[in-house]
């Protein structure tokens, strides 16, 4: 064990807090700064999970992925509440530096873009926001041509013998998913004989934990930015609300969600 290491130095902690560099003297920009930093950080405790997660399913060994899994939607649990933290800025504070983040928009996030392609929702139209050959587009390249999580888990049920095509877990790189009926007959079949596969049951549980978690955070995410901005244009050059209202009916396992209504 280290005797001469420090609180500070073992966090980074004089360049961690150096990271902060508000444009304006307004004292709510410091406030916006630390919670999109904040939110990245998450992202990337996120994408850490993920990849373990991933690493289990693929050898097969489903209980361990869970506490990946739980600790993700508990993570995004935390990002959404963030979001009240920001709404405590009236649309005027905000306005006082707006002008300031010119461009910029999190809707440019690499770390968050990432995170969807390894969740199954590929929209190649997000790289072109990353520099050709810089570490965030590369990230996301790779994220964007590999295996989701729902490929590996559809990959263990169709190991285990249920009767999913392979052309739901192995598809040309970077198509998306699209959802299929054996599929949900498959993931029905785990719902009504729950004994039986109860590890895929749970495997199941976590996965739409997490999606849920995310549709949350999505929801408040819109909210937020109604309340503050109304329905302007977003600073990246999106509709603002009206795009994120959009992405409230993504679903990355979709046919986890369609099953309960045929249970």
């Amino acid at each position: 064990m280290r005797q001469d290491i420090t609180y500070g130095q073992y966090l980074g902690l004089k360049e961690l807090l150096g990271c902060q560099q508000p444009l304006t003297g307004e004292h709510d920009e410091l406030l916006f700064v630390i919670l999109h930093q904040t939110m990245e950080l998450w992202m990337k405790q996120t994408l850490h999970e993920i990849d373990a997660a991933q690493a289990e399913i693929r050898a097969g060994n489903l209980v361990p992925a869970y506490k990946n899994l739980a600790r993700v939607s508990r993570i995004q649990a935390v990002m959404t509440q963030t979001w009240d933290i920001l709404s405590t800025m009236t649309p005027a504070d905000y306005l006082n530096f707006r002008a300031a983040l010119g461009t910029s928009s999190g809707f440019q996030s690499a770390q968050f873009r990432t995170l969807e392609y390894r969740l199954g929702i590929k929209d190649p139209m997000f790289l072109r926001f990353q520099p050709e050959g810089s570490d965030e587009r590369r990230a996301m390249e790779d994220a964007f041509a590999a295996p989701t999580l729902y490929d590996d888990v559809l990959a263990q049920l169709a190991k285990a013998g249920f009767d999913i095509p392979r052309s739901a877990y192995e598809r040309p790189a970077g198509t998306p998913y699209a959802e299929s009926e054996a599929v949900e007959a498959a993931w029905l079949a785990v719902y009504r004989d729950v004994e039986t596969h109860w590890p895929f049951y749970q495997l199941a549980e976590k996965l739409i934990d997490l999606d849920d978690a995310l549709l949350v955070w999505r929801h408040k995410h819109v909210v937020t930015v109604e309340r503050i901005i109304g329905r302007k244009r977003g600073t990246g050059g999106t509709d603002g609300v009206s795009y994120l209202q959009q992405t409230l009916t993504r679903r990355a396992f979709p046919e986890i969600w369609s099953l309960r209504t045929k249970l």
